[in-house]
């Protein structure tokens, strides 16, 4: 039985954490300058701490996937790219 994640390849895991980045945070047309290269944490004034916990629940939502506290750190919501790397990371455990 499909888990419903079979469409997001792994090349569109990045666009769909932008979707989520831009729901979760009110930037609807903004959204289109996020690239993977796009610094988050300190730079997205939108993305504070509580922010960032609805992100991470956005994100497993979207995903089926679950983060742990580890994972959930300044690196991490550095950029864009290495949010999304987590993200493909965590479906990989699937």
């Amino acid at each position: 039985m499909s888990n419903g994640m079979d469409e997001i390849t792994e090349h569109s895991v990045p666009d769909a954490v932008v979707a989520v980045l831009a729901d979760v945070l009110g930037l609807s047309g903004d959204a289109h300058y996020l690239t993977s290269a796009s610094a988050l944490f300190g730079s997205v004034p939108e993305l504070d701490s509580l922010a960032v916990m609805e992100v991470v629940t956005a994100l497993e939502e979207r995903f089926g996937i679950e983060f742990e506290d580890d994972d959930v750190s300044m690196d991490v919501f550095s950029t864009v790219g290495a949010l999304a790397d987590l993200v493909e990371r965590k479906q990989s455990d699937l």
